[in-house]
């Protein structure tokens, strides 16, 4: 078999004159899938902590609003309950778990806004500030 003469490369041919060498890759777009994830959640949100966390965020809520002798006293027991579970959702986020301590913040959330639209309507009806 006759060897194939070998000639300098010439201009646009790699690692010619025309031709920019062949350079190290960035790792941005990496040739192999990593050995493991880079990127772990130690506590991962799951949809029954979310349930779990909003059903008991929902049964706090009505067992304080229902405290209240009328709309005003439902206003105030709502506040205080939301503002205890908010205090309790804080520990939950830094040492407990996520998915129940986002559950129970849609749950305080929805509670607060329609405790705020029952205080606009009467506000508005009345054109009194029920609260105080």
């Amino acid at each position: 078999m006759a060897q194939q003469p070998v000639f300098p490369p010439g201009p646009g041919a790699p690692g010619g004159p025309g031709f920019p060498a062949a350079r190290t890759p960035s790792g941005l777009f990496p040739s192999v899938p990593p050995s493991r994830p880079t990127y772990r959640e130690p506590h991962p949100v799951r949809g029954a902590g979310v349930a779990a966390g909003g059903g008991a965020a929902a049964l706090w809520l009505l067992v304080f609003g229902l405290l209240g002798p009328g709309l005003v006293g439902y206003l105030w027991w709502t506040l205080f309950a939301g503002a205890v579970a908010w205090l309790v959702d804080l520990v939950l986020v830094r040492v407990g778990d996520r998915g129940v301590a986002t559950g129970v913040a849609i749950v305080t959330a929805g509670g607060w806004s329609i405790a705020a639209v029952l205080l606009a309507t009467r506000w508005a009806t009345s054109g009194n500030w029920p609260l105080w």
